[in-house]
């Protein structure tokens, strides 16, 4: 996973930043308080990376974004992802995740069920935890059993998570 560029953009939950290679995207982030503190973060996290201009695919990737964070239904499942290097546990899980569509949810243990094995559902939870690209892969429609909403390690926590949600207009209690 060479990540050869990133851009920060405006979205209406605040500054995202999207990281490509050649292969496809390798991170995303979401808001950090203002423009410059997620700039400073994805130069932090893809140290290397030129901020750049998107190519077209990254741009229509980006305008994606733009539209599932403004309320639209938008399925992200078209964006190129580049998870070399990344445990094929996770990237199954991210799998998994990329099939629930806006404004619906699984749990944890219905993503592990459908990955052949209910007992792994903390495992699900931790592959999650680490997710690179959080909204591309829609972690925050994985919830935890009962209906609570779970951990979320974006910044604002199970906050933005159910802020994420409601954008998408999930129905959760």
């Amino acid at each position: 996973m060479a990540t050869q560029g990133f851009a920060v953009f405006e979205t209406t939950v605040g500054a995202c930043g999207i990281a490509w290679s050649e292969l496809g995207v390798t991170g995303f982030q979401l808001p950090e308080g203002d423009t410059s503190s997620t700039r400073r973060r994805m130069t932090l996290r893809f140290s290397g990376a030129l901020d750049a201009t998107p190519p077209p695919h990254i741009q229509r990737a980006i305008d994606a974004v733009v539209a599932l964070m403004r309320g639209d239904a938008v399925d992200l499942g078209f964006i190129a992802l580049d998870m070399d290097g990344l445990p094929e546990f996770h990237q199954r899980v991210y799998d998994v995740a990329r099939t629930i569509p806006p404004g619906a949810t699984l749990t944890y243990g219905e993503v592990a069920t459908r990955l052949g094995d209910p007992r792994s559902a903390r495992a699900v939870g931790q592959a999650l935890g680490r997710n690179p690209v959080p909204v591309i892969v829609p972690c925050h429609r994985v919830l935890a059993a009962g209906g609570k909403t779970g951990g979320f390690s974006a910044p604002g926590g199970s906050a933005t998570k159910l802020n994420l949600l409601a954008l998408e207009g999930a129905q959760l209690f």
